[in-house]
């Protein structure tokens, strides 16, 4: 198991650096000139040259990039050029929003998709599984910049049941988590009722009913247990999709996190705080990838092989 881990570890050295090289040069082709856009038009050259050797823009771009480099080895990120504060500590101070927010939506996902697949698959071309499959295929058609100010108008404005926008409330968090997780439960439904389809024809379900176990039993403690395997793996990879999901729900539900930090910081041309929440989201996508690996390797010894 050690050397399997130490493995996969040297697998991710190559993929942060070009995660972080990828962020990098992408930024630095956006058109526009960053100073220019912070001082206006009017600001005279001189302090547009003065300012450009500030932040380190006045050099060539490999150089730049070895900069930029010895930054991120020492935990530097660079200053945010709109809001001049260190680019580590607004990332810090974004991020655990919209962990909570990802953790909260892949919460709400495998709550109704787990259930929803066991179920549909029990009840094969049944009406209950055809119903199941028209809604799963409802939440693939709508996507979050849709299904979000659908939500608002129906409970937070109709009904006036949650709060519109803001982090103060944990109600806050249940619009956004919806808007995000509604997607992902219906591709995790569709899984788990592949799976499950899968497990429930195999001989040893055969035999755990042939012994007298309940159907209940025999469903949750055998076939299930055995078809999350597949969907966990799918889990940790639609992790990331959540992560880039929260760029557009964040900004639509004013949640403070990276998504919305990011698009300002775009809106903004801040280089260095595009790079920083670019880079933060492409790390924890790669972590969490890590992780599932090794939990699909707990669960399937035979993949370590």
């Amino acid at each position: 198991m050690i050397r399997y881990v130490l493995t996969r570890l040297s697998y991710m050295l190559p993929v942060v650096w070009l995660v972080v090289s990828v962020v990098f040069l992408l930024i630095h082709l956006v058109p526009g000139d960053p100073i220019q856009a912070m001082l206006g038009e009017g600001a005279a050259g001189a302090d547009i040259q003065a300012t450009r050797h500030a932040y380190g823009l006045d050099v060539p771009l490999p150089q730049q990039y070895v900069h930029y480099w010895s930054g991120v080895l020492h935990g530097d990120l660079g200053r945010s050029l709109r809001l001049n504060k260190p680019v580590t500590a607004l990332v810090a101070q974004a991020y655990p929003a919209t962990l909570r927010l990802a953790v909260t939506a892949l919460l709400v996902a495998i709550l109704l998709s787990i259930p929803a697949g066991v179920r549909s698959a029990v009840r094969r071309n049944r009406w209950d599984d055809r119903a199941l499959s028209f809604v799963s295929l409802l939440g693939l058609s709508f996507p979050n910049f849709a299904l979000g100010p659908i939500l608002i108008l129906i409970f937070a404005i109709h009904f006036d049941l949650l709060p519109v926008s803001g982090a103060e409330d944990w109600r806050a968090v249940i619009l956004p988590a919806v808007t995000m997780g509604a997607s992902l439960a219906a591709i995790l439904t569709r899984m788990v009722r592949t799976s499950m389809l899968e497990e429930l024809g195999q001989d040893y379900i055969r035999t755990a009913r042939a012994k007298g176990l309940s159907e209940g039993r025999v469903v949750y403690c055998h076939a299930l247990r055995n078809a999350l395997i597949p969907v966990i793996t799918v889990i940790g990879l639609q992790f990331g999709a959540l992560l880039a999901g929260t760029i557009v729900t964040e900004k639509i539900f004013a949640w403070p996190g990276l998504g919305r930090l990011t698009i300002d910081a775009i809106s903004n041309r801040d280089y260095a705080l595009v790079q920083g929440c670019l880079l933060c989201i492409g790390l924890t996508y790669v972590a969490v990838n890590f992780l599932t690996d090794l939990v699909y390797s707990a669960l399937n010894p035979r993949i370590r092989q």
